[in-house]
């Protein structure tokens, strides 16, 4: 009798739990932030001034800032415990099916192969596409000079399409020689040996690392493509994303997205964004 009756308790104790987010039992990730006032977000950790992490603590960015800034909206102001989850773009939309992550912010860009698997929140700022060569590189001055070049295809990213496939899909359709990289920083670090001649993709990433390493690279400054970040969360979690666009509304007009691009490329010379997106709605 002792016994059943301890063990009739200790269900109710895992069932309470579990309803203040012990156990999890929440469907949607602004019920779980509100509830369970404890979220995990996925960021970049290679990025330098967008996620970049170097040490213990946590990650670092334009990126970083975008994502607490939402956290607290979608919280109402409450404190909420944020764990953070490198997110490599090669396995963002497993990140979160699987739900290793509730939401990634991770120079997460719109289009039309990802949208059947991510429902996108935002976008929270538009980027324009450019091209990074070393400093001392005197044959590429404009994006057209990628001609026959070698360029850095990232995994998981689909910046480089935008040079070497013809519309719709892509941008310029140059012949190009693809070198693979694993991320951005590999591509970097490519760049910097010789192994390729250029990188092509959101000029707020390239002018991170160029800022991490002054006068190794520099930026064509010749942009030809515009490209959406946003919020990816678990498909189908639309209240979350009408909650998500209420909060990138909310920091475009209280001038937080202002002051965070020139927090982190203020000195970068860019042509920064200066508005709120159009939303792209929350299927």
């Amino acid at each position: 009798m002792l016994v059943a009756a301890l063990a009739g308790a200790a269900i109710v104790v895992m069932v309470a739990l579990a309803a203040c987010g012990g156990g999890g039992g929440y469907t949607t990730v602004v019920e779980k932030i509100r509830g369970a006032e404890r979220v995990v977000v996925g960021t970049k950790w290679d990025q330098p001034s967008l996620g970049l992490k170097t040490g213990p603590g946590d990650p670092v960015g334009f990126d970083v800032d975008v994502a607490r800034y939402v956290v607290n909206a979608l919280a109402g102001g409450e404190d909420v415990h944020i764990t953070w989850r490198e997110s490599p773009s090669s396995t963002r939309e497993a990140l979160l099916q699987n739900g290793t992550v509730d939401m990634i912010v991770a120079t997460y860009a719109i289009t039309e192969a990802r949208k059947p698997h991510v429902t996108f929140a935002g976008p929270y700022v538009l980027v324009e596409q450019d091209t990074m060569v070393r400093a001392d590189e005197t044959q590429i001055k404009k994006v057209t000079d990628l001609r026959g070049k070698r360029i850095c295809l990232a995994e998981g990213s689909n910046s480089y399409r935008r040079v070497v496939d013809p519309p719709p899909d892509g941008k310029l359709d140059l012949p190009a020689e693809l070198v693979p990289a694993t991320n951005y920083s590999d591509c970097v670090r490519k760049l910097a040996d010789g192994r390729l001649d250029a990188i092509s993709t959101q000029n707020l990433i390239l002018a991170g690392f160029a800022e991490a390493e002054p006068g190794r690279f520099r930026l064509l400054n010749d942009p030809f493509h515009e490209e959406k970040w946003a919020v990816g969360l678990k498909k189908g979690d639309t209240a979350t994303c009408e909650a998500v666009n209420r909060a990138i509304a909310q920091m475009w007009r209280d001038g937080t997205a202002t002051r965070l691009l020139h927090k982190w490329f203020g000195k970068t010379g860019l042509r920064l964004p200066s508005s709120l997106p159009r939303p792209e709605g929350c299927p």
